[in-house]
């Protein structure tokens, strides 16, 4: 009997197998190669995303109709989007980011049993997160949910160990504690899909929204269980109040740079799943996730804040601040109830703050890693931070207005007047309230911090010093390594630019039929 054979658009996955090619390259580099030749092996990765970043740039000339491919007469289970490029932009820049940071941290001579704790092995490193970028970035495009759920997966196995490589009883802990709560919410999540799938007979999301418009009366339930459970496994991983509670302790235990990348590629990604399920499998019921996800976003916001304010340790305060910025990217969700079907009129804000939050976050763990490097993990180790390097000073303070939402920090303003507009739209008053309270509440602990960078150094405080003869650029007393520099300059200027034009993040997200 003759075989259907289905097409495959190889230019629509392109991205993500350019990152999945990358990934085995690197594997079989890290195989073959030895001493000090592994020191290609960043490089190699940092080709791979590049890659896909390029690969981007002819599916946005393409035009604005969605490309679909592994479709079936249910739907497409891969669309590419504006709203798909939006979000591989963000989550391949982010992590081109993450590599200049941890290029420092990771060996590259491949010695198994010398070094120090707080290094890494390259090989496994770069392999682990290409694996997971490749997850992430699939995710973005993902249109079914069994498509939602391997991306999901191939996301979190690599970065359960990436949190782990570093050999050190608090690296071993935070990984544990991360797996252990996220299986348990990946079985949440596998349950609801289960129960949508046996309400709806479909996995494809917008077959899904159109299948509970006409679902019969005695399956309503069960859908909405479904629904709830759904959401929920999405919501751990965008650590959202009450599903939070591995956050601090897996970024504190995680090395810098993978605390980095839990903080904005896994939570983008995140959020995105969050938004193609919401947006589009669960529109019809609007009414009713929109006010749950409104009083998730309040109690986030407020939690993350009161608990930064007595935090001394930069990575955990950085962990507590993202757990509050989570807060603000879930209040136009909360919206969605008073837009009813237009929900492209609100959740795109959502999408511009994480553009905005995921480069402003990214720069403050980049100044973060540069003085764990030379003095400390705590927020006090900053204090002076000016007269050694006062390039990296004035950058930090820089990201720490945005994410504060105060001028000169103009980026993190239009990201969240941008929010406050989507509220104010939907008529959520009491919502925006709580968000203007909590903006305030986060001032204290960002200026405070800020107030360190420029403050006089204490006395015995330890001296900045650079290791003596490394490869760097002096922009005070000790010696910058290259990779840092670059990647402050790269969020630094991107920073700058979204404050000056902040258009560009919006001009892509107004676009008619924006969820697919």
């Amino acid at each position: 009997m003759p075989f259907d054979v289905q097409s495959i658009d190889w230019l629509a996955i392109s991205p993500v197998l350019a990152v999945a090619v990358a990934a085995l390259v690197v594997l079989l580099a890290d195989l073959f190669l030895e001493g000090a030749r592994k020191a290609v092996l960043p490089w190699l990765t940092l080709a791979g995303l590049g890659a896909g970043l390029v690969l981007l740039v002819p599916l946005r000339a393409d035009g604005d109709d969605a490309r679909g491919t592994f479709c079936s007469p249910s739907g497409c289970s891969y669309v590419v989007t504006d709203l798909t490029l939006v979000l591989q932009l963000v989550l391949l820049g982010s992590a081109v980011v993450v590599v200049l940071l941890s290029m420092p941290m990771v060996r590259a001579d491949g010695a198994d049993g010398a070094g120090d704790s707080s290094e890494v092995p390259g090989g496994e490193y770069h392999f682990l997160l290409l694996s997971s970028v490749t997850g992430a970035v699939a995710l973005a495009g993902a249109r079914d949910l069994l498509t939602l759920v391997v991306a999901l997966e191939t996301l979190s196995l690599p970065a359960f160990a990436l949190v782990g490589l570093r050999r050190d009883g608090r690296g071993g802990e935070a990984a544990l504690k991360f797996f252990l709560l996220s299986a348990g919410a990946t079985a949440v999540l596998l349950f609801g899909v289960s129960l949508v799938y046996g309400s709806t007979g479909s996995v494809h999301l917008a077959r899904i929204a159109g299948e509970l418009d006409r679902l019969d009366p005695k399956l309503t339930h069960v859908a909405a269980t479904g629904a709830v459970l759904t959401m929920i496994g999405f919501a751990f991983k965008v650590a959202a109040v009450p599903f939070h509670a591995w956050a601090p302790d897996t970024y504190r235990g995680a090395p810098i740079p993978v605390a980095a990348y839990l903080s904005v590629v896994s939570k983008t990604a995140g959020f995105a799943g969050l938004l193609l399920v919401a947006g589009i499998a669960f529109r019809p019921y609007a009414h009713l996730w929109g006010p749950a996800l409104a009083v998730l976003a309040a109690v986030t916001m407020t939690a993350g804040n009161v608990a930064a304010l007595r935090q001394t340790d930069a990575v955990r305060l950085l962990a507590w601040s993202s757990i509050a910025q989570s807060g603000y990217v879930l209040v136009p969700f909360g919206t969605a109830a008073g837009h009813g079907e237009d929900l492209a009129d609100t959740l795109p804000a959502a999408v511009a703050y994480l553009a905005v939050y995921a480069v402003m976050n990214l720069g403050a763990f980049a100044v973060v890693t540069l003085v764990a490097r030379e003095r400390g993990g705590l927020v006090a180790d900053h204090r002076g931070l000016f007269r050694a390097h006062p390039v990296a000073a004035l950058a930090m303070a820089f990201f720490l207005l945005c994410l504060a939402g105060i001028p000169p920090g103009l980026a993190g303003l239009f990201a969240k007047v941008t929010v406050f507009q989507a509220v104010i739209g939907a008529g959520t008053g009491w919502l925006a309230v709580v968000m203007a309270v909590n903006v305030v509440i986060g001032l204290y602990y960002y200026l405070a911090w800020t107030a360190q960078l420029f403050a006089v150094e204490a006395p015995g405080m330890p001296p900045v010093a650079g290791s003596e003869g490394a490869a760097g650029v002096r922009t005070g007393t000790a010696p910058m390594p290259l990779p840092l520099v670059a990647a402050l300059v790269l969020t630094g200027a991107l920073g700058v630019l979204l404050s000056v034009a902040p258009q560009l993040v919006l001009r892509v997200l107004t676009v008619p039929g924006l969820l697919g």
